[in-house]
């Protein structure tokens, strides 16, 4: 019996030994590390778990993509179209596809404004706040870049406070609120697209967007000079928005999606081959609901 008690004894020192030495080591019994203290894992878990890929509710804020301007008739808003909240079976829009269509009806809310700039974006914010929304959806910048001039565009220090003020806005109020910042698109694209179509190049003559498509056949280097300043000023933007959201635990940026997006004339709008067609806000929808719902950020 004393040898039975001694050979137990024996093999419980063991395997306590065998336990610091693993604990010491950092290592446990799956072969990862336990170096991180129960803390900094809860932190961890946290950190992962934070984000809600099936909200209850939604507003947008933004321009005149959000508004679907000129996806229905020529010179209007039709939001039944909108990307975001839109309730059109041909878009299928993000609430739709969150929410289902009878709940996006009552728990989704478009306060974008044609021709706004990021400088509108904190006001927006503030009518969206008293909804209390679980969701903000952001698609803000390509006015900023859409000007009389190169010299006329916002400056980038300008974007930047203007998008912190926005996001500040709302976490004043609703601190717990998940945003999805969408990417400005690819203006010069939009230009290389559109100019193929001669009705197209007449109506921007009306003045669309003339720091990109002003003299859409032009192809001079100063012309191309300028397209490239307009260009180079979107890049700036989206780095911009990927930064801010970024310091932001509840901010998903779409990871340059809707700028890589290679539309064609399919997805533009034939009033004025500039904003998208209902087509193209089907596409936005796709794009936003992908980031949306990832488990993981797109980087």
């Amino acid at each position: 019996m004393r040898k039975q008690r001694r050979r137990r004894s024996r093999a419980l020192a063991g395997a306590v030994a065998v336990t610091a030495a693993l604990g010491v080591a950092g290592c446990d019994v799956l072969g990862g590390s336990s170096g991180a203290t129960g803390s900094e894992k809860t932190r961890a878990a946290r950190t992962v778990q934070v984000w809600d890929r099936s909200p209850a509710s939604i507003a947008a804020v933004g321009d005149s993509i959000t508004r679907g301007f000129d996806a229905c008739t020529v010179l209007s808003d039709c939001p039944e179209v909108s990307w975001a909240t839109g309730t059109s079976d041909q878009v299928d829009s993000l609430a739709v596809r969150l929410l289902g269509r009878a709940q996006a009806a009552d728990h989704s809310w478009n306060y974008a404004e044609t021709g706004a700039r990021m400088a509108d974006l904190p006001g927006q914010m503030a009518d969206a706040v008293v909804r209390r929304p679980q969701l903000v959806t952001v698609m803000a910048g390509a006015n900023d870049a859409c000007r009389t001039s190169v010299r006329a565009m916002t400056s980038v220090a300008d974007f930047r406070s203007e998008f912190e003020d926005a996001l500040g806005t709302l976490r004043r109020s609703l601190p717990k609120t998940q945003v999805y910042v969408a990417s400005v698109p690819n203006l010069k694209r939009l230009w290389s697209e559109g100019r193929t179509n001669p009705l197209g190049k007449q109506v921007w003559k009306l003045g669309i967007c003339p720091s990109m498509l002003a003299d859409a056949d032009d192809l001079t280097s100063v012309a191309t000079v300028r397209r490239d300043k307009v260009q180079q000023r979107v890049e700036e933007y989206n780095k911009v928005l990927k930064e801010v959201c970024a310091k932001d635990r509840r901010c998903r940026f779409d990871g340059g999606a809707v700028y890589a997006y290679r539309f064609g004339t399919g997805q533009l709008s034939h009033w004025d081959w500039f904003h998208p067609s209902t087509d193209g806000q089907s596409k936005l929808a796709a794009i936003a609901y992908r980031a949306i719902t990832a488990k993981d950020p797109v980087d």
